[in-house]
């Protein structure tokens, strides 16, 4: 019997199928974060955080660092590997204003075998925080943090090589809060 598409006519649409997932699968490794979910609390918060730095802007900023200025110079290296920075952070007046939903939107992206979950903090008192890590067998690709309590949530997305280390010199920079990451064990006296 013969067929009706013969190998050679059939190798564009295999070619097509292999590019289409190998997209799709490039596109379940992506570190970024998607946030646009929860731009509806914009409405209802009393004060409101929304960085976006790409990999473009990226370059820009390091350009602005002082290469004679230690720290801005060890600033400027750090940036130099990212290629994005995404910050999106709400403050509410009163609690009860976002739901287990909204936090779920950002969790439900970070289950992902790509992302592994380092840090988890729970507090009755003083909320959540979680860190998870985007790896390969040799660097960190992405570091997203979801912190959260009655009345504020904020979602950090940094990609690129990111080196823990030398992250923490980014807090404070770029609407990055104080992630509470040591870079060396405190030492007692």
């Amino acid at each position: 019997m013969k067929s009706l598409f013969p190998l050679k006519s059939r190798l564009p649409l295999v070619a097509l199928l292999f590019v289409f997932a190998s997209a799709l699968v490039a596109r379940a490794q992506d570190p970024r974060i998607q946030t646009s979910m929860l731009d509806h609390l914009a409405a209802k918060a009393s004060q409101t955080v929304d960085v976006n730095i790409d990999g473009r802007l990226m370059q820009i900023a390091a350009k602005v660092f002082n290469d004679q200025d230690i720290d801005e110079a060890k600033i400027k290296k750090l940036v130099n590997g990212l290629k994005g920075i995404y910050v999106k952070s709400f403050e509410f007046e009163k609690e009860g204003e976002y739901s287990a939903a909204d936090l779920e939107s950002v969790r439900s992206q970070l289950r992902n075998t790509a992302w592994n979950k380092i840090v988890n903090i729970n507090s009755n008192k003083d909320g959540s925080v979680e860190v998870y890590l985007m790896s390969n067998a040799t660097q960190i690709s992405g570091l997203a943090v979801l912190a959260s309590d009655a009345r504020e949530i904020t979602v950090v997305n940094i990609i690129g090589n990111v080196d823990l280390e030398k992250l923490t010199r980014l807090e404070g920079q770029f609407g990055i809060p104080d992630l509470g990451i040591e870079s060396k064990p405190k030492r007692k006296n």
